[in-house]
C-alpha cells in the first residue's frame, strides 16, 4: 500500500480534488467535568468511488467520525468536504437535506420496521428522495427477488443486512456510510454481505465508507484508515484490493 493525497484520476478520466476531506475536525464530548475527545485532530481524504475501510479498536473514535461525515453528529473544530462542498457548517434544514438526499447508512442492527414487508421498508426511504431507483428492481439486485414481500422477522440476518443496503441505495447516495454491517451476522454471512458492498462499489462507483474492529478484512478496500485514540495514524491507498473471497478473516 501507498499513501496516496490529492488528486486522482475519475472514472470519465478527469482528475478531480479528493472527494471526502477531513482537515484537522475535533469532536468532544462532556461528561460531568470530565471531557472526552473523541476526535483528535482527524485529518484524511478518500476519493470518488473508492471502498474505503475505517478500522481500530473500540474507542478509537470511528464511530464518531462516521456520524459526523453522515451528518448524524457535527464537529466542533476543522472542515469536512464532501464532493466539494463544506458539510462541516451545515444546520437545520440543509444538515437534513444531506442526510436525505446524499447519504445511504447501513447499521449493524438493520434499523427495518417490523411491520411493514422488506419492499415496504425500502420504498419508506425512497418516499423522503427527489430521485431514486425503484424499490423491488433494488431488492432484486441485492438477491432478495423473491423475499420482497416478507416481514423482518421472516428474514435471517443476512436478509435483513440486504434489505438495509437495499434501502440505502435506493436513494442513490453519493456516499455509502457502513457501521460494522457484519458486526452482528455469522462468518458466511457477512461475507456475503462484504462481497455485496464491494460489488456495488465496483459496478455503481460509489463511494463506500466502512467501518469495522476486524483489520483482516483491510486487503479488501481501495483505502484503509487507521485509527487510535480519536487520532488517524495512517491513510493508505491499496493499488490492488483483493475479492473479499480471497481474504481469510
Amino acid at each position: 500500500m501507498k499513501k496516496c493525497f490529492g488528486e486522482y484520476t475519475a472514472h470519465n478520466g478527469d482528475r478531480m480534488e479528493d472527494f471526502v476531506v477531513f482537515d484537522n475536525v475535533y469532536k468532544r464530548y462532556k461528561m460531568g467535568e470530565v471531557t472526552i475527545t473523541a476526535a483528535d485532530g482527524v485529518t484524511f481524504s478518500i476519493n470518488e468511488g473508492e471502498f474505503a475501510v475505517v478500522v481500530g479498536l473500540s474507542g478509537a473514535g470511528k464511530t464518531t467520525v462516521l456520524n459526523i461525515l453522515g451528518g448524524i453528529d457535527t464537529c466542533d473544530e476543522g472542515k469536512i468536504s464532501v464532493g466539494g462542498r463544506d458539510v462541516s457548517r451545515l444546520s437545520g434544514k440543509d444538515l437534513v437535506a444531506y442526510r436525505r438526499y446524499d447519504i445511504g447508512f447501513v447499521f449493524q442492527f438493520y434499523n427495518l420496521i417490523p411491520n411493514l414487508t422488506a419492499k415496504e421498508n425500502v420504498e419508506l426511504a425512497t418516499q423522503i428522495c427527489r430521485d431514486h431507483l425503484d424499490a423491488a428492481e433494488v431488492l432484486d439486485s441485492v438477491g432478495l427477488s423473491d423475499r420482497k414481500d416478507n416481514f423482518p422477522s421472516q428474514l435471517s440476518g443476512g436478509e435483513q443486512q440486504r434489505v438495509s443496503i437495499a434501502r440505502a441505495l435506493a436513494k442513490k447516495p453519493k456516499l455509502l456510510l457502513c457501521d460494522e454491517p457484519t458486526g452482528a451476522l455469522d462468518y458466511n454471512t457477512g461475507k456475503n454481505i462484504l462481497r455485496l458492498l464491494q460489488s456495488k462499489c465496483k459496478q455503481d462507483g460509489m463511494t463506500v465508507v466502512l467501518i469495522t474492529h476486524n483489520s483482516a478484512i483491510t486487503p479488501m478496500a481501495d483505502r484503509v484508515i487507521r485509527m487510535r485514540s480519536g487520532k488517524v495514524t495512517e491513510n493508505v491507498h491499496n493499488p490492488t484490493p483483493l475479492p473479499i473471497d480471497s481474504i481469510n478473516w
